[in-house]
Parts: C-alpha cells; sequence; structure tokens
C-alpha cells in the first residue's frame, strides 16, 4: 500500500515539474517571437471610454487623454513632434521640416506625404495646429496589434474607410478597426518605431542601411542587443526618457560619451550611446590587452558593425533625380528593375543604386555638424556635403565612425545658386513633379512655399550624405579583424591623420628596420655557429 501511495506521489511529482517546465518553455517561446505577458496595471479592454466606435484617430485620442492627462503636453515638446531641432553649436535650424536631403527632397510643399510619418493627425500644410492635444496620435507607437498603418498620403490619418492605394491602382487599403488598436495597447515595441524609421526614404531599408523590418525579429547574426534570441531589447531600451522626450539624435550625436557606464542619479540618464552600458574599457583583459587602448581612436560601431544592410534587405546608395520624367506611351513613369527585382529606375524619380552587405565608410567625427540649407551657396562645380560631419585627427573628442554615404543628384537653382525645393506630391495638382512632370512648375511651386522666388534657371548638383551606422551590432566573434585594418589596402586606408601599423609605411624606416633584423639574424647565427665550432673543438 505505502509502495503505492509512494509511486502515486512520484508520477504527481513528474507531474507537476513538467507542468512548471511546461510554462517556462511557453514563456520562453513567447519571449522569441518579441511578445510578452503585458506588466501594466491597467486592462485597456475593460475601459469604456475604448470601446468606440470612433470616427477617426483624434476621437481616439481624446479618449486617451481621459486619463492620461498630460500626455499631449509632453509630444508637444519633443523633435517627433516639432519635426524642428536647434543645432546647439550654431542656433541653425535643423530638423526634417528644415532640412533638405538628397533622398525625397523636402517636406515643404510636400507635407500629406512626408507627414505620414508624423506622430499627428491632420499635417497637411503650414496652417497645422501643433498646438492641439488632439492631434497627437497615441496609437502610432503605442499599437500592440500590428495592425495600425497611417496612410501613405493621408497627413498622419489611418485608413477610416476602404482607400485606393497607389491613386488609380485598383488596390485598396481597408479600414483600421480603431477600438480595437485602442484597447491593445502596449509599451512601444520595435515594429512600432519601425513603421517609420525602418521605411524612410520612401520604402524599406532605403535610407538608414542599418534600419529595415529585418530588425523586428532580428537573428543573434544580425543584432545581438535586439533579437529576441540574444537581449531581445526594444528601441526605447536604449532611446528611451522621461515625459516622452526619445534619447539620441543625428542633430546632436554624441561622438565618445566620456561619462561611461550610467547611473541613476549621476549621470546624464541618457542610453543612447555604447558607454553608457559598456564603459570606457568594454573589453576584458583576458579578450585582448591591447583593445581597449584602441577606445581612444575608433567609436564602438566602426569594429562592432563590419557591414550595414546585412538583414536580406538592400539600402539605396544613390539617387539620380536628373534621369527622371521617362514615360510610357500611356503616360505612366517607365519603371525598371535588375534580375534581384530591385527597382532601378522609375520615372517618377530617377535612377537608384543599391547595396547589401556594405562595408562603411570610415571618417573622423566629433559630435558636431553642418547642414546645408535651402538658401545656402552652391555653386554646382563640387560636390555638396548636405551633412558635414566635424571631425580632426588631433581632437581628443573626435573619434573614427562608420557611415553610410548616400550620395545623388539632385535639383538647385542656378542662379540663386542654392538646392532647390521641389515640389513633387499632388494629385490632381500640374505643379507637381509626379503630376505634370515639369521641372520649372515643380521648382516654382515648391520655392514659392519655401518663401523664396524660383530664377527659372535649374540645374543638377551632386550631392552626398552621411549617416552615422549605430545598429546591426554584431556577435563579437563576427567582429571586425584586427588585419582588415592593420593591412594595406585595409578599411581604414583612407582616414587621415595617425599611423596604423602594417597600413602605413616609411621607405627609410622600414629599410633601416629590415637591415636591422637581417643584421640581428646574422648575429644570432654567428652566434650559433661560434658555439658550434667550439663544442666541437671541446669534443
Amino acid at each position: 500500500m505505502r509502495n503505492s501511495k509512494q509511486k502515486r506521489a512520484d508520477w504527481l511529482s513528474v507531474m507537476v515539474i513538467g507542468l512548471f517546465f511546461s510554462v517556462l518553455a511557453a514563456s520562453a517561446s513567447a519571449a522569441s517571437d518579441g511578445t510578452k505577458t503585458s506588466s501594466s496595471t491597467a486592462d485597456h479592454t475593460r475601459f469604456e471610454e475604448l470601446k468606440g466606435p470612433f470616427v477617426d484617430g483624434p476621437a481616439v485620442t481624446k479618449a486617451c487623454l481621459k486619463c492620461h492627462t498630460e500626455a499631449s503636453k509632453q509630444i508637444h515638446k519633443t523633435k517627433h513632434w516639432n519635426w524642428d531641432v536647434v543645432n546647439p553649436a550654431t542656433g541653425r535650424k535643423l530638423g526634417k521640416k528644415n532640412i533638405v536631403n538628397n533622398f525625397c527632397g523636402s517636406v515643404v510643399s510636400n507635407e500629406p506625404r512626408c507627414t505620414s510619418c508624423h506622430i499627428g493627425f491632420g499635417w497637411k500644410d503650414e496652417n497645422f495646429d501643433f498646438a492641439s492635444q488632439e492631434n497627437v496620435d497615441c496609437l502610432v507607437c503605442h499599437d500592440s496589434t500590428a495592425k495600425y498603418r497611417k496612410l501613405p498620403a493621408g497627413a498622419g490619418h489611418p485608413a477610416y474607410q476602404d482607400t485606393e492605394w497607389p491613386p488609380q491602382s485598383g488596390k485598396f487599403i481597408k479600414p483600421i478597426d480603431l477600438a480595437e488598436v485602442a484597447q491593445n495597447v502596449s509599451a512601444t515595441n520595435r515594429r512600432n518605431c519601425g513603421m517609420c524609421h525602418f521605411l524612410g526614404g520612401g520604402g524599406n531599408a532605403v535610407k538608414h542601411g542599418d534600419l529595415d523590418v529585418s530588425m523586428i525579429n532580428p537573428g543573434p547574426y544580425l543584432d545581438v542587443h535586439m533579437s529576441p534570441e540574444k537581449l531581445n531589447f526594444t528601441c526605447s531600451k536604449c532611446h528611451g526618457g522621461d515625459n516622452h522626450l526619445v534619447q539620441g539624435s543625428r542633430y546632436a550625436l554624441e561622438a565618445k560619451d566620456t561619462k561611461g557606464i550610467d547611473i541613476p542619479g549621476r549621470t546624464d540618464g541618457s542610453r543612447a550611446s555604447c558607454e553608457s552600458c559598456h564603459g570606457m574599457t568594454p573589453h576584458p583583459e583576458t579578450a585582448n590587452v591591447k583593445l581597449n587602448d584602441h577606445t581612444d581612436t575608433l567609436a564602438c560601431p566602426t569594429c562592432h558593425i563590419p557591414e550595414f544592410a546585412r538583414g536580406g534587405y538592400a539600402t539605396k546608395m544613390w539617387w539620380d533625380w536628373s534621369t527622371a520624367g521617362k514615360l510610357t506611351p500611356e503616360g505612366k513613369p517607365v519603371k525598371i528593375n535588375d534580375e534581384k527585382g530591385h527597382q532601378i529606375y522609375n520615372g517618377m524619380k530617377g535612377d537608384f543604386r543599391w547595396g547589401e552587405n556594405v562595408m562603411p565608410e570610415y571618417r573622423w567625427f566629433d559630435g558636431t555638424s553642418r547642414y546645408t540649407l535651402f538658401g545656402d551657396e552652391v555653386t554646382g562645380d563640387e560636390v555638396v556635403s548636405i551633412n558635414n560631419y566635424g571631425g580632426d585627427p588631433n581632437d581628443p573628442n573626435s573619434r573614427i565612425w562608420p557611415f553610410k554615404i548616400m550620395r545623388g543628384k539632385q535639383p538647385f537653382d542656378k542662379e540663386l545658386k542654392t538646392l532647390a525645393v521641389v515640389h513633387t506630391w499632388g494629385p490632381g495638382d500640374e505643379s507637381a513633379y509626379w503630376t505634370g512632370y515639369d521641372w520649372d512648375k515643380a521648382l516654382e511651386a515648391g520655392m514659392k512655399k519655401a518663401g523664396a522666388t524660383y530664377s527659372g534657371k535649374m540645374g543638377f548638383v551632386e550631392t552626398e550624405m552621411a549617416w552615422p551606422i549605430t545598429h546591426m551590432v554584431a556577435p563579437k566573434e563576427d567582429a571586425v579583424g584586427c588585419d582588415e585594418c592593420h593591412s594595406q589596402n585595409s578599411r581604414l586606408k583612407d582616414v587621415p591623420g595617425l599611423y596604423i601599423p602594417g597600413r602605413d609605411r616609411f621607405g627609410w624606416l622600414d629599410t633601416a628596420a629590415w637591415i636591422l633584423a637581417a643584421l640581428t639574424l646574422l648575429g644570432v647565427l654567428g652566434h650559433g655557429g661560434l658555439r658550434y665550432i667550439m663544442r666541437r673543438r671541446e669534443d
């Protein structure tokens, strides 16, 4: 009898232990696909205010504000809302609404298309109400259903009814169930941020090079921080801050964080640098005693991000607007793809070149930048650097950084000698380039919106734009090897101002060293020979 009870007890123990490990396995599985049990203290499905129906996005925000009373006011103070940044060193206005880039050009005169990536509703022209609390879009950052999408050209609104896209395509975007999304909000995740930051410049992987949809669920080979199989970081793990103030900005990037590991209450509270977690001497002494000696010269990504665009998606490396305008006999833009399916020509935009597994270009960077803005002089005789990052090998604050350098050709006013603001987007508007395909009309309309007068004389100027590479951090075993820099024709072959053993040579010094080595060898051989002869004589 006792044995029977013991057996039942043993089986019960096995079942309990099995159940325990099943729960652990389920939890691990949930973590691996980026989902997890919410840690929120509120169940939003139980709030009557969120059950709808909602006529539009601002109606959802109005309901959110009944509890989160200060949220919109906080958002109003952020770069994400204003797209307006003052360069602390120069006092010049930067930010997305002020700069000119060499992708789509400028937000000015193209707001309904560009503001599909704004965290608000209704920014269709210069009359947008930035003070409106209900214009803030809560769902675009806090949706957990992966169903929420803004319309590609809806001035920040999602679809509220069946909406044809692209125009005259016969394809329709279905309306969003706003109540479902509102009841399933959560802390931000990689997908939320990526719907804008992964798709910038007109499509997946186009702009940044180190950000694309592969980062929603990256393998450990792609990014050791964000991979669900590794640390499973969300973007806010490094970029988060108080009061909706997102840390880290390419307009004020820290070339070298000298504060080291971030300690709450003692440092600046920012985790948007490698040093804020890994410290000033990140490599253990057991790895290689010389590795930490490189941190006064190299930025961490220089070694730990060997290539970008390595998640299976090519990034755009060249955009030539000067070839745009080719149309089919039916008046549609000509489109040409290469053998891999990458679009290499579009009559709306011109010629493209793409790159995968791209080795970065390396430059000195000290954290400062100077943008070429609308109104700055451009002669057209030389390549224009749209964002010239400062840096000098003799500056202790400078480090060698990896960059994606986006190159292309874009319109400029030959008489005013300035980069042009081009009105591209505007269905039914013949002055919009993508409607009328008339450069003069497009420049005249764009420049007028920017507060200038088009001279009537346009040309195309070659430009380049630098994008710091900070994501797609590879496993340590895939980091850049010593010989990739310490050799001739190395990764750092074009970086000036420092002596790199193996890369650099001085003729007289090399000759002297070889002579010294030869003399040393002769001395060793002579010494050995004499010892051998003397030993033979003794024998």
